[in-house]
This record gives structure tokens, sequence and C-alpha cells, in this order.
């Protein structure tokens, strides 16, 4: 109680020296404006190279403990919120209104919602003028549309700095972006976690995570905006730790060329995230090819000799693996989105990186997730799984995968163990959401989804015993 009352008050005494807030109560929204216009001249007081520099290691330890829920404050201006929320309405509507796309369907854009500079502080220190904005697609749509203000956010610490020259290259504690996500559809609160953590404990590369209970001051005081799970962004420095270099061609695909299905390459849907300038796509380009090169069917040898060449297909496999044994049924095989491809300069293949994992640990939507054996899936508009799935060879190694993950980083004691300790660290913040801000209608409902949850991992363990026997 004592820190949350030290963070509110150096939430106002910050805000106020800064003159992002005002005493006088009568002041309008014009005068607010040209606050805003004229928040350039202000000086970086806390500033040092492990908090703010671009100069150190990302800090994983301080950013993703694990067996910690941290708070984060973030201050914006009354003017820049309703900016924010205008450019929501704009594009998806009047919140609360329930208001759909056509036909019922989401609403397409391919724009972002807009950034602006807020405050953040954590632990007592200030970051300066960082860029904020709402983040996703269905689900901030649909949070927003119901009326939820729980709606995820990205941070990116030097956005601005074009505009303050004083955040130049500001970093939280060696981190440029971050996500923070609602945990939308999910009244566990754990599966964005628990999933992350089952791909890293395989060996895979993916983004850590963390729990953070996220306060917004939006002109009236700081409001509890809920326990949100902290992303690292794949983009940043994820490439650097797991991989030891960044410069690869990174690619987050999105759109019917996503599925590498024949006829749908597409460099638009194939977007890079790095390395934009360079109009090589030859990469992505040539693994297509390969993918569906006439010696899949009449020399095999060849066929995976070519294809492992261009295409880390032992990294696939086993993520295939536990994507499957987890289910998860919101990316490739069911949905043209939510992974990354990575050309690994140190292999000079492309290699899969998982993203977005909320929907995990549950049957599904649409149909629901895959089945182990994939049978009812179209194998030509879903090769990588089809094809490699298809082969003797690369089955086999799949069905190798399968059985170390439902052994080790999915085994039932081990995910249990995790559900407890989990369960019992966020349930104080969790259950304590406030109506306006949560997905939970009760806190009888995040323990039914703890033990929803319990009973999954014990299912698909035999699950998977059925299939590979």
């Amino acid at each position: 109680m004592k820190k949350n009352k030290f963070h509110i008050i150096l939430i106002f005494i910050f805000s106020l020296s800064l003159g992002l807030i005002s005493c006088n109560k009568d002041d309008d929204l014009n005068n607010d404006s040209e606050i805003v216009e004229d928040d350039t001249d202000f000086e970086a007081t806390y500033w040092t190279d492990a908090t703010h520099s671009k100069n150190v290691d990302p800090n994983y330890d301080e950013v993703f403990e694990d067996e910690a829920v941290k708070r984060i404050d973030i201050v914006i201006t009354e003017t820049r919120w309703q900016s924010m929320l205008d450019d929501m309405t704009n594009t998806y509507g009047t919140f609360g209104s329930g208001s759909r796309g056509p036909g019922g369907g989401l609403i397409e854009t391919d724009e972002d919602p807009i950034f602006v500079p807020a405050e953040v502080y954590y632990d007592g220190i200030q970051w300066y003028r960082v860029g904020v904005r709402f983040k996703g697609n269905s689900s901030l749509q649909t949070t927003w549309q119901s009326g939820n203000f729980k709606l995820s956010f990205k941070l990116d610490f030097d956005e601005f700095e074009d505009d303050y020259p004083q955040i130049d290259n500001q970093r939280f504690y060696g981190f440029k972006k971050l996500h923070l996500k609602n945990n939308y559809d999910d009244k566990s609160m754990l599966r964005e976690k628990i999933a992350g953590d089952v791909f890293r404990n395989a060996g895979l590369a993916g983004s850590r995570t963390a729990f953070y209970t996220v306060y917004i001051d939006h002109g009236d005081g700081p409001i509890y905006f809920g326990l949100y799970t902290m992303v690292e962004d794949v983009e940043n420095t994820l490439l650097d730790d797991d991989f030891g270099d960044d410069d690869g061609n990174l690619y987050k695909p999105d759109g019917d060329a996503a599925s590498f299905a024949m006829g749908t390459y597409d460099e638009d849907e194939y977007e890079k995230k790095n390395n934009e300038d360079e109009a090589d796509f030859s990469d992505v380009s040539n693994l297509l090819s390969i993918l569906h090169h006439s010696s899949r069917t009449t020399d095999a040898v060849t066929w995976r000799t070519n294809l492992d060449d261009v295409f880390d297909t032992h990294v696939f496999l086993k993520y295939l693996a536990a994507n499957t044994v987890i289910q998860n049924w919101d990316t490739y095989g069911k949905m043209t989105h939510n992974y990354y491809l990575y050309n690994n300069p140190n292999t000079n293949k492309l290699t899969w990186i998982p993203w977005d994992n909320n929907e995990a640990l549950q049957l599904g939507k649409r149909g629901g997730s895959l089945p182990l054996d994939f049978s009812g899936m179209n194998p030509s508009e879903w090769p990588l799984i089809g094809y490699l799935y298809a082969d003797d060879v690369y089955k086999e190694q799949y069905d190798t995968y399968v059985q170390e993950i439902t052994d080790n980083s999915f085994s039932a004691s081990n995910i249990q163990s995790q559900y407890a300790t989990y369960s019992a660290l966020i349930q104080p913040y969790a259950t304590t959401e406030l109506d306006g801000y949560t997905f939970l209608n009760n806190s009888l409902e995040f323990q039914t989804a703890i033990s929803i949850l319990n009973s999954h991992v014990v299912e698909r363990a035999t699950a998977v015993n059925t299939y590979l026997d």
C-alpha cells in the first residue's frame, strides 16, 4: 500500500513539474493543447546507462522476472488520450457500440492506432515522452466495441526522439519496444505466459513474458487498467539474444501469402520488419519454389536436401509439435498470421518464430485446433504442414518432437506446477480488476479457468499417447 501511494505522489510531482497536469481545474482543452505544443522544454533529470541508455544489454532479469507481478504507470495528457480515443472511434466505431464490419465480421484496416507521447514510471523512475499506442487486431476492436477499456498497448521508448532530442535512443533497461497484452479471451490470464514458456523451454526462439499491473493517468489520477502480460518485441531484442545477430531479413507474413500455398506469393504480404530498403525477397521466394517443386513426389531425398538448405525444418517441426500438442488454433494451419520468419545469418535459413499465444491451450474457435495427425486439413492449403507431414522422414522427426514436448516442456507435472505457482501469484491482481477494465464477471471465473487448464494438460497427454500408439 505504501509503495502504491509513493507511485501516485511521484507521478503527480513529475507530471506537475513537466506541465503535463495543472492544479487549476478550470483549465480547458485549449489550455491543455498549448501545454502539449510547448512540452519540448524539459530536462531528462533521471537518466543512467543501466536504465535509459542504448549502450547496455537488455536486462531480462529486471524486465521479465518470472515469479513476480510488477507495476508500470503511464501518464498521458487528457488531450492526447482523447486523440487516441478519437482515432479508435474513426476506425472501429463508437466505444461500446458493438458495431462490426460488413456482414458482421471484423472491420478491415491497414492502419495501426496512433502513437502519442506519454510518461512511463516504473519502480520510482521516469521515462520521458515514450510512444504509446493501442495494439491488436480482432482482440483490439472486439474489446473496444464491447465497451471494455482493458485494451492492449505498445510502448516505443524512442518513437518521438526526433521531436524530443533529450530522449535520443531512450531504452527501458535496454529494451526499445515492449508490448502490454490484455489477456483477451483468457479468464485465467495465463495462456500467453505458459504457451511462451513451453516454446522457449523446448529450445525454440520466442518472446519472454512477465506479469504487470498497468495504471494509466489520463487526467484524473491513476486508474487500474488491470493485469497484463508484458511481451518482448520480436523485432527488437529477441533476434540479438536468440540468434546473436539481427542483420537477417525478418518477416511477419499476413494474408494469403502467409500460407505458402501455390500461387500466393505476394511481397506486400511478406511484410519486412527490417532491411526494408533492400528489395530482396529471394529467401521467401526460394522457400515457396522449393516447397512446391516436383521433386517432392519424384525424388524426396533431393527435395528434403534443397528444402533444408533454405528452411530450418528441424525448428519448424519442433515448433509444429509443440503448437499442436498444446493446441493453438490462431496461427499457421488455421490462420494466415501470428508468426515471424527470420533468415538466420548463422545458417542462411529461414527460421520460425511463434507469436501471439493468448488463444493457445484450448481447442479454440473456427473448428478448433488441428489434430495431431492433421486429419481434415487440406495439405495444399497449408503446405508447410501438409507436405512435411506427408514425408516419412519429416513425419518421424515430428513424432519424436511430439513425444519430447509431452515428456518435458508440456508434461502434466511440469505444467500443473506452473499453473499452481502462477495462479497463486496473479490471483490478487486478476480478481480485483475494475468493472469496465476486465474480462472477468467474477472471481469464480478465474478459478474455473485455472481448473480447465489443469484438465486440459492431462487430456493432451492422453491424446498424444493415443496418437503415437
